[in-house]
């Protein structure tokens, strides 16, 4: 039987920082391999709860005290780890993104009913909603993006505030702003658009080229009616009203309502004016990678370089939702954004829109050959990959 020598240490001496190796089978460990690095303390205290006393150390010896010899042991028979199937684990997870985001939607339009009859009910309800919010954002330490829809043709008012929310947090989180700038980022972004209630819809429907001068003065004002609304409850704190006035504010002056520039605007609001930004184009061009260029190439003095670098990465270079052609000739729907932006997860089909499938590009040798556009695609590939859906985002916690 082959020697190696290997450190052991007792569980009590593991800290954050070591790599190592449990002495257990895959089957018999809640990890995904035997092989942990251990960088949350969670991951120590859940080892300690299994029926094990020591581990080997394969990375970070010089984390542990110091001792003159290594200790020689026999290495136990290798055990042949099983490849594991990580697709029913992710379907899983966004599944669970869909979910929340549907609730969070009704529960938004559930606020938005209350907010004139019951505002100090509205304030609680939105609050619990928020809470929500951050404890999905933080539930991994590397959040993705997932695709997620309402099914509705249209995107509504509360349904666009969720996938602002969702986004701007991702981008907060990313700049390490602290749990209250989340928060009234994440309540901010929820109420942005509440001023569109005032606005007849025979406006607010009508696409923006169809609309007159009048009409679009008045569409103009909802930023204005929004916070009146919820000034006057005297409920919501002063940086999340801020959001809600000038969320269509830019840092060249060229927004509105009072065509503010950078200085003036504060940090959670520009946030969420990007945010917001993209979500529009997104509606509008329903090609998130083409949304993201446009953005990237034409808006790029309305926002902060610093906060469209941190977008762009958040997005990766095909967000979720884009469809492209992958080298093996296949139409695929970007589902969730991965750390390789090249070989994403995503669902697939043949030209016609047969074989449909859900795959892991990282498990195969597989890219992103190109983006396609909606008029590129047979019937067929457009009915089982849902390209004309809306699209609207919610975090991920899958991290495989």
């Amino acid at each position: 039987m082959a020697k190696a020598e290997l450190t052991q240490i007792p569980v009590s001496q593991m800290v954050i920082g070591l790599t190592v190796k449990l002495p257990l089978s895959w089957t018999n460990h809640p990890f995904f391999r035997s092989k942990v690095k251990l960088e949350q303390q969670v991951q120590i205290e859940m080892i300690k709860g299994l029926d094990v006393s020591f581990v080997y150390v394969i990375e970070g010896h010089d984390l542990l005290p110091h001792v003159s010899e290594p200790v020689e042991i026999e290495q136990p028979e290798e055990v042949v780890e099983q490849e594991i199937d990580y697709r029913p684990l992710a379907k899983k997870s966004m599944r669970i993104s869909q979910q929340r985001f549907v609730k969070s939607v009704n529960d938004s339009r559930t606020v938005f009913g209350k907010i004139v009859s019951d505002p100090e009910g509205a304030y609680r309800e939105a609050a619990t909603l928020v809470e929500d919010l951050v404890d999905h954002l933080y539930e991994s330490e590397t959040p993705q993006l997932t695709i997620v829809g309402s099914g509705e043709i249209d995107v509504s008012v509360t349904q666009h505030g969720i996938s602002v929310a969702v986004l701007s947090m991702m981008i907060a989180h990313s700049l390490v702003l602290s749990k209250k700038d989340v928060r009234d980022i994440a309540l901010g972004s929820l109420f942005h658009d509440i001023g569109k209630l005032k606005v007849p819809d025979a406006i607010r429907r009508k696409k923006r080229g169809d609309l007159s001068d009048h009409e679009i003065n008045f569409l103009k004002m909802h930023p204005n009616f929004g916070y009146d609304m919820l000034n006057r409850t005297g409920l919501f704190p002063e940086a999340m009203l801020d959001i809600v006035l000038h969320h269509h504010e830019f840092i060249d002056g060229s927004g509105f309502p009072n065509q503010l520039t950078e200085a003036k605007i504060l940090l959670t609001t520009q946030v969420v004016s990007l945010a917001n930004d993209y979500e529009t184009l997104l509606n509008l061009h329903r090609t998130p990678q083409i949304a993201l260029g446009i953005l990237f190439k034409t808006h790029s003095g309305k926002h902060a370089d610093n906060l469209i670098a941190v977008l762009v990465k958040i997005l990766g270079i095909y967000p979720p939702g884009t469809i492209v052609r992958l080298t093996d000739d296949s139409i695929a729907k970007v589902m969730m954004t991965t750390a390789d932006v090249k070989q994403p997860h995503v669902w697939s089909c043949n030209l016609s829109g047969g074989e449909p499938s859900f795959r892991f590009l990282i498990n195969e040798d597989v890219q992103v050959q190109e983006v396609m556009k909606l008029d590129e695609l047979t019937d067929g590939a457009v009915k089982t990959l849902q390209a004309n859906n809306p699209i609207s985002f919610y975090f991920n916690n899958f991290d495989h």
